[in-house]
């Protein structure tokens, strides 16, 4: 009989490139897989439950409250109204509160206690992932799978639950991030938690070396397993290429400097604009979406680059590398904000590497390790425009050298890309039997 698994990712399973490859690796070594994942109610064709094409099912779970357990936040809000100009609002508020605390009192007054003593935004996103977080579990314990897989530590919970708590299964942690020190995990619980967590796990997996040997010095624990970020080999130049000259309207001579991936804070970014107008060439394309792309825009705005730099949305993952071949050269300029991104050995690199783009990269050690080996760019101090700035030029100076490292990164696909990764990746697994 197949060995089952259950596998848990505290996203929406929409666009995680490592989750899928995993998966579907699983599948073709003949385990049966099923992803818990988040569902989003704003996505109308989001499937709830989901076959997937490679072979492994999909369920999603609700990531907000349902209308029973909703209420509270409605009274909330209500509560806040008995304090605005209107006597009208005020009576009907006065008035549901009432009710409120008549029908169901020690909710609501539960509910108004933890809103004084904490935002509105605080309780009800806590309260909607706490709620995530029972469903998952609850799926995750009704079946009597072999294997529970949790990626990253928002999972990890409910994969202990569902192969230690109630049964005597094994548990893999694939963390894919340093969860000690990473953005917007700055509090020092969340590596008390995970030194906590991983006493109960049978196999831990991390990304890099780097990454490995951080998280066992920390902990005092076995070096972790290492499975690398590496995306599915393609050969992009044999499929049809999307014009991204004609696209962003600049002419087909002009070299595009390319950004693809997340516009988040501690990725270089403003340093990649700061750095446009020392440019000799060449038009500097963003193609994603995030939290600081606003602010992006607005500093475009504020030097008055138009005309050197150009936004696109973000584009389906099956679909970027034939965006990411027009490109001169791709940056990868992380800074160095924690150990997380210190540490990184980002997709994004080998996904230029596999439309032979060179990469303008900083120099961190698995970044620069595989840069400089490979000879397939440029690594530079991410945190200098000018270093940015003189590193572009030089390849834009010596197209000849661009062009053997574009050769290189050919070359370099054929040893950085999955197919390799799984054989890897399976012989974890059997390693639990």
């Amino acid at each position: 009989m197949n060995k089952k698994v259950c596998a848990f990712v505290f996203n929406h399973f929409t666009n995680d490139a490592r989750v899928l490859r995993e998966c579907s690796a699983l599948v073709e070594a003949g385990y049966e897989v099923d992803l818990i994942a988040l569902h989003n109610f704003e996505m109308k064709d989001l499937p709830k439950k989901e076959q997937r094409k490679e072979g492994f099912r999909v369920i999603r779970v609700n990531d907000r409250l349902p209308m029973i357990l909703r209420w509270p936040f409605i009274i909330a809000e209500f509560v806040k109204n008995i304090f605005a100009i209107n006597v009208i609002t005020k009576i009907l508020s006065l008035i549901l509160v009432l009710i409120c605390l008549i029908s169901a009192p020690i909710t609501t007054i539960i509910t108004v206690i933890l809103l004084m003593l904490f935002s509105h935004r605080i309780v009800k996103v806590a309260s909607r992932r706490a709620y995530s977080i029972l469903e998952m579990t609850f799926y995750g314990v009704r079946r009597n799978y072999d294997i529970y897989h949790a990626n990253d530590l928002n999972t990890l919970p409910q994969a202990i639950v569902g192969a230690k708590l109630f049964r005597r299964k094994k548990l893999v942690y694939d963390s894919h991030e340093v969860q000690s020190s990473r953005s917007g995990y700055e509090n020092p619980i969340f590596g008390k938690i995970e030194k906590f967590l991983i006493k109960f796990i049978d196999i831990m997996i991390h990304e890099n070396d780097t990454r490995a040997k951080f998280t066992q010095d920390l902990y005092n624990i076995p070096y972790p397993e290492v499975i690398h970020n590496y995306p599915f080999v393609s050969h992009p130049e044999e499929s049809h290429s999307v014009n991204l000259h004609k696209l962003v309207g600049i002419s087909e001579d002009e070299p595009i400097l390319l950004y693809q991936g997340g516009i988040q804070k501690g990725r270089g970014l403003e340093q990649i604009i700061q750095a446009a107008p020392k440019y000799k060439r060449g038009t500097v394309v963003f193609i994603g979406d995030g939290k600081i792309k606003p602010n992006l825009i607005k500093l475009v705005d504020e030097l008055q680059l138009h005309d050197r730099v150009k936004f696109i949305d973000k584009v389906p993952v099956d679909e970027l590398l034939n965006y990411t071949r027009n490109a001169y050269l791709g940056f990868q300029v992380l800074n160095n904000i924690n150990f997380n991104h210190y540490s990184a050995s980002s997709n994004k690199l080998f996904e230029y590497m596999m439309s032979g783009v060179p990469a303008i990269a900083c120099s961190f050690p698995e970044i620069q390790k595989v840069v400089e080996e490979e000879k397939t760019g440029i690594c530079v101090d991410s945190h200098n425009p000018d270093s940015i700035a003189d590193g572009v030029n030089y390849l834009l100076d010596h197209p000849e050298l661009r062009d053997e490292m574009s050769k290189n990164c050919l070359i370099a696909r054929e040893k950085y890309n999955w197919n390799e990764e799984k054989k890897i990746f399976i012989n974890i697994y059997r390693m639990l039997f």
